[in-house]
């Protein structure tokens, strides 16, 4: 069964699916997408024995918008996951993310790595994402364009790995047209500002890099760099996947699974 229910974080409702006992795992979405992403997920891992957190960003999905406009900081993110974790009194949760939710992830584990199982981090780097910055901020001045939702959709089918069937592929890319424009390129934006490697070498958890061999977004070496800076951390190539894992893998549950099995196994991390 699947709780749907709204959490007040930093002033704002926030929507979050929950499914499953046991150990928490809290799921973060890519940008401007929602926790529609982990839709297949979220039951499969809850039947696996896990807590399975799944809550949209401010200004995503069914949540409200941020109090402060459209985040270009993932670091705000950050900070308010920190929140919700805290109000659903999530003890030492699992955190998984990809794109920039995989560099929430990652920025939680530097914050409060001693307060976490561990971080499955997928699409992601430590260091600035490669994207247009000037370009994306000219968007915000008309980001509302018609041809948002097709260049959504096939931004979407550009990056999907080779590995994943055509039907599956659209669907995921019909998916992703469903955002809000101002707050995609906001986070994009923070997508390519965002940096961590600072913090890597003293994160108190163990991490798990992925990153998709056809992820367009990312030099699958980035993320390898970032594996090497953290203490034990490691990290996986997908052959023929792209930039969103838990939507092209099958069974992803299961793999995520596995994942999580071997960090709880994973002797406590000394920076």
């Amino acid at each position: 069964m699947i709780d749907s229910s709204y959490v007040d974080v930093g002033g704002t409702l926030c929507h979050v699916e929950e499914a499953g006992q046991g150990h928490p795992v809290l799921c973060l979405h890519t940008a401007g997408q929602s926790g529609v992403q982990w839709r297949h997920t979220l039951t499969g891992l809850a039947a696996l024995g896990h807590r399975v957190v799944v809550p949209d960003l401010p200004g995503h999905g069914r949540s409200e918008p941020a109090t402060a406009g459209p985040v270009r900081d993932l670091g705000v993110y950050a900070a308010w996951c920190e929140e919700l974790i805290d109000a659903l009194e999530l003890d030492r949760p699992f955190v998984v993310g990809c794109s920039i939710g995989g560099k929430i992830a990652l920025d939680l584990a530097a914050r409060r790595g001693g307060r976490l199982a561990g971080v499955v981090a997928m699409a992601a780097e430590a260091g600035p994402g490669r994207v247009g910055l000037s370009g994306l901020r000219r968007e915000l001045e008309d980001s509302a364009a018609p041809s948002r939702a097709d260049r959504a959709y096939l931004g979407t089918l550009a990056v999907v790995g080779r590995a994943v069937p055509a039907e599956r592929a659209r669907l995921i890319a019909t998916m992703h047209r469903r955002e809000d424009p101002l707050v995609t390129t906001a986070d994009l934006i923070g997508w390519g500002t965002h940096d961590v490697r600072a913090g890597l070498a003293g994160i108190a958890c163990p991490v798990h890099l992925v990153v998709g061999e056809d992820d367009l977004w990312l030099d699958p070496e980035r993320a390898r760099d970032a594996a090497r800076a953290i203490p034990d951390a490691r990290c996986t190539l997908l052959p023929g996947i792209g930039h969103y894992p838990m939507e092209e893998v099958d069974d992803f549950a299961a793999r995520l699974h596995g994942w999580l099995t071997d960090l709880a196994r994973v002797p406590e991390v000394t920076p």
